[in-house]
């Protein structure tokens, strides 16, 4: 039986002047402990790879469930901030923030970073925002503006998980703030029995975000992920995180 060969790649995505992005690779010239890349592993990975080992291509099934998947970093010289995400997500365009990635198959994971405007602030560092604590209240009520809903019915719940502060190997002070969001709807706020009125769960989100200072603009990079699926992605979630930079823009 003749041996059956499959090439497997990626589409690079497009280059900017001032936003570029350097891919990472893992090969076999490569020491393992030479990259920081790790399984981003995920439930539709493992079907995918348990249906093609058990039916199509036992070897390449295989080699699919054993490879590692790319972390790729973004690098924005213009604004001044850096970071590392997925290689498989695709960058989305006209979101409202300075970057948006999301990943192609669950659509309610996403990462995305603000920076404050540089004509109305004068941070001198994150901890103008006070302490963590105080920082994680002050961007729960963001959030809350932000998913704001005019819809009868529409109630939300909330939580801080956790917050803390760490300093990263660039020496600059960041803050962490996770926080869980819940969002219930009435399946008809109109109806006059209340038994007719049924609430149920619309989504159940966390948010991960990093905050840092420099150049005197807030940066915050937020993660968004669905409840159900965070606690088999958090380690490579949390190297996203870790990941976070804010750079001085030199002019």
């Amino acid at each position: 039986m003749a041996n059956t060969t499959m090439t497997l790649g990626f589409v690079a995505l497009p280059i900017t002047s001032s936003h570029f992005l350097i891919p990472s690779f893992s090969s076999s010239s490569i020491s393992p402990t030479s990259h920081s890349i790790k399984a981003f592993a995920v439930p539709r990975r493992k079907a995918i790879s348990l249906i093609l080992s058990t039916y199509f291509l036992p070897e390449v099934g295989l080699a699919l469930a054993q490879q590692p998947p790319v972390f790729r970093e973004y690098v924005d010289t213009f604004d001044g901030y850096s970071f590392n995400y997925p290689g498989n997500w695709i960058q989305v365009r006209g979101a409202g923030a300075d970057i948006f990635f999301r990943d192609p198959y669950v659509l309610d994971e996403n990462i995305s970073v603000e920076v404050s405007s540089p004509s109305s602030s004068q941070y001198k560092s994150v901890e103008d925002l006070g302490p963590p604590q105080a920082a994680g209240k002050k961007m729960l009520k963001q959030y809350l503006t932000e998913f704001m809903s005019t819809r009868l019915g529409v109630r939300r719940e909330s939580n801080i998980l956790s917050t803390s502060s760490r300093v990263a190997d660039d020496g600059k002070l960041y803050y962490q703030v996770e926080v869980n969001i819940k969002s219930y709807a009435n399946n008809n706020e109109l109806a006059v029995m209340p038994q007719d009125r049924v609430v149920r769960l619309e989504w159940d989100r966390r948010y991960l975000s990093v905050l840092g200072v420099e150049n005197n603009q807030l940066y915050e990079l937020r993660l968004q992920v669905p409840e159900n699926v965070f606690s088999q992605e958090e380690n490579d979630l949390r190297k996203v995180m870790e990941s976070f930079r804010v750079n001085k823009i030199v002019v």
